[in-house]
């Protein structure tokens, strides 16, 4: 069985366990029109987890709405909405002005923060159970300019550590990622070396995988490898993760209250004012990102926009506590009020769906 499908089948058994827990398929005191239909969504893998399991937990609730989610990498689902084929698209970074032109046009198409999440230095090296890197040595090993374990800059950082004289293989992303985005966005606030940052990018060394389950299952079979992974991915599968010093000079290894913690100090989060790395404060973890969805904003079928919008409006709101388990952070307030805030101007035949 494929990581993802673990995944996926671990979130699937606890959202029926939490939703018997809650009442199972009852329906709400009040009923609610929350429209109906089967909606079909593609993109990020970064979120996957948490969507399985809240979406799951969504339909038993409302029987009448079905999602059908297939995590194929932001940039395929950005394709993916441009082209119509699906209902919404997921991605790790908002749509460019390009890729918004593709779409329609800013006036056609709306983004929500759907979820905050945190990007793990997955690595697999035998008998080191405490690994500290910095970003400058992150940025160096990525651009393979830092080759063994037992680099002076590795060994300087980890002092009482015995690093192998072991070639480091570094795995990175293949196909179109928002995760990819968020990771070279943060090597690039690291050193000036670095300049490419994007969802696809020519990288200067190391070997490929598609998607985050790619890249954990190519680090966990390769002795010596490092590669930049989702943290819901990192726990689930029992890898080694480092400890990345901050912006305030703090190691701290991926969490949700390190994710937290950076998504506190940013001020006015938008689709144009997104990034989150390499914040400020003691407790902030330094590769943190938002995760968002992409939605018309003048929904073609009223029924199916209706369930579309209410999901999403749950699934920002009271659906964030399914995602704490699975190592997803919950959106800050502020945020959280504007995906809501965005959602009130989504309308069908002009007539907006939820006020």
């Amino acid at each position: 069985m494929s990581l993802r499908s673990t995944f996926r089948a671990a979130a699937i058994a606890l959202g029926a366990l939490m939703a018997m827990a809650c009442g199972g398929a009852s329906a709400p005191a009040t009923p609610v029109d929350v429209g109906s239909g089967q909606l079909n969504g593609a993109g990020a893998t970064f979120p996957e987890p948490f969507y399985t399991k809240a979406f799951y937990a969504y339909n038993q609730k409302y029987g009448q709405v079905s999602v059908n989610y297939q995590a194929v990498g932001s940039g395929a689902g950005i394709q993916q909405f441009t082209k119509g084929t699906v209902d919404f698209g997921a991605s790790d970074v908002p749509m460019t002005s390009t890729e918004v032109a593709a779409a329609g046009g800013p006036d056609t198409l709306v983004e929500i923060p759907a979820t905050l999440g945190v990007i793990s230095m997955a690595y697999n090296l035998q008998g080191v159970n405490r690994l500290q890197l910095d970003g400058d040595t992150i940025v160096k090993i990525f651009q393979g300019r830092i080759k063994k374990w037992n680099d002076p800059a590795l060994t300087a950082l980890n002092s009482g550590a015995s690093l192998p004289s072991k070639d480091i293989t570094v795995v990175h992303r293949t196909d179109g990622s928002g995760t990819s985005y968020a990771f070279t966005d943060y090597l690039s606030k690291q050193n000036a070396g670095w300049k490419d940052v994007g969802k696809s990018i020519a990288w200067p060394a190391g070997v490929g995988a598609k998607g985050n389950d790619g890249v954990a299952g190519q680090v966990k079979q390769t002795d010596g490898a490092i590669g930049y992974v989702e943290l819901a991915y990192v726990v689930q599968s029992g890898m080694q993760q480092a400890w990345v010093k901050n912006k305030n000079g703090k190691f701290l290894q991926a969490s949700v209250a390190g994710a937290t913690a950076a998504a506190s100090q940013a001020k006015n989060v938008s689709p144009t004012n997104f990034s989150i790395t390499a914040e400020p404060g003691d407790a902030s973890y330094p590769i943190t990102s938002f995760s968002w969805i992409i939605l018309k904003k003048d929904q073609p079928d009223a029924t199916k926009g209706k369930a579309l919008v209410y999901l999403l409006k749950w699934l920002t709101t009271d659906g964030q506590t399914y995602g704490k388990d699975l190592q997803y952070a919950p959106l800050p307030t502020p945020v959280e009020a504007l995906a809501t805030t965005t959602l009130k101007s989504v309308t069908a035949n002009g007539t907006a769906i939820v006020r």
